[in-house]
This record gives structure tokens, sequence and C-alpha cells, in this order.
């Protein structure tokens, strides 16, 4: 993963809102459970909310073998995502002065189909283990019409306000 001031989007305007510390940074990965991806097609952008998992290094989440999010990856795997939580509003007696109070990341990456069926289905338990406690099997079927796509991060810049 390269440092923010190597990568062409690594510099931060309010270096006050910057968060710097990989663990803070880390725990508001893991703690959202939906995470937006931005995608690019011949200059047209496209955004999809996802459930996703997180193993420290890269992003994990799953499709359709088919459709709009996996023809673009295959032409493009250039990502970007933006995780958020704690959001709210900082009220102001000023209509204009209202702002946003949130803690998130946004990261850059390559998005790569998961090939390995033990890969694959580590990462279906890591996703459905986020939601619930129960356990289950992944039929040949249901992992042969699913994808699974892992997203090797190449930047992390985490921002935070109102905290």
């Amino acid at each position: 993963m390269q440092e923010q001031s190597t990568h062409p989007r690594g510099t931060m305007r309010r270096k006050e809102r910057e968060i710097t510390d990989r663990a803070e940074i880390d725990s508001i990965i893991y703690s959202s459970k939906v995470m937006h991806l931005a995608l690019s097609d011949n200059n047209t952008p496209f955004l999809v909310p996802l459930f996703y998992t997180y193993d420290g290094t890269s992003l994990y989440f799953h499709s359709a073998k088919a459709g709009t999010k996996i023809e673009i990856i295959k032409r493009n795997n250039n990502v970007c995502f933006e995780i958020t939580t704690d959001h709210g509003v900082i009220e102001s007696d000023k209509a204009c002065d209202f702002e946003a109070k949130h803690r998130t990341v946004i990261g850059f990456g390559k998005a790569l189909f998961v090939e390995s069926e033990e890969e694959k289905i580590n990462a279906l338990n890591r996703i459905v283990a986020r939601f619930t406690d129960k356990k289950f099997e992944f039929p040949k079927a249901n992992l042969n019409s699913t994808t699974v796509i892992r997203i090797e991060i190449d930047l992390l810049k985490g921002k935070k306000h109102g905290f």
C-alpha cells in the first residue's frame, strides 16, 4: 500500500480532520456494514452500495456473475470506495454552516476476481459473519453462480469531523 504523499490522490486539504492512525482507519472499516464502490466505464461513473468484509489488507464483496458492475470491472478494475460510520448533523444558527458529522475512509485499489474456492468460501463466511452467528454451507451450485471480488488496496485515507 502506498503512502498518501506518493499516491496521486494522497493529499488532504483539511489536515485537522485527517485520520493518520491506521488502527482508527481499520476500526471505521470494521464497524461499518456497507461500502460504496465507485467504478468508471468510458468516463461514465457508476456507484453501488455493497456488503463487504475486510481482512486487514483487502476488502471482499460478492455479486452475481453478470451485471453492470461485473462488466465494468472486467474492462477497468481500478476502483475507489467509501466507508462511513458515526454520521450525523452538526447544527448551526446559520443555514449554510450546518456540517456533516462523520468518520470516513476513502480508498483506492484494484478489483480482482477470486478464483480459489477456498478463498471464495472464506470471504463469503466472513461477510455472513458480520450479520449473524449462524453457520452456513455453500453448495457447489451457489458457489458456481456467485462471484467474489477482492479489492487489493493501494491507498486508504481517513477523515473525521465532529469528534
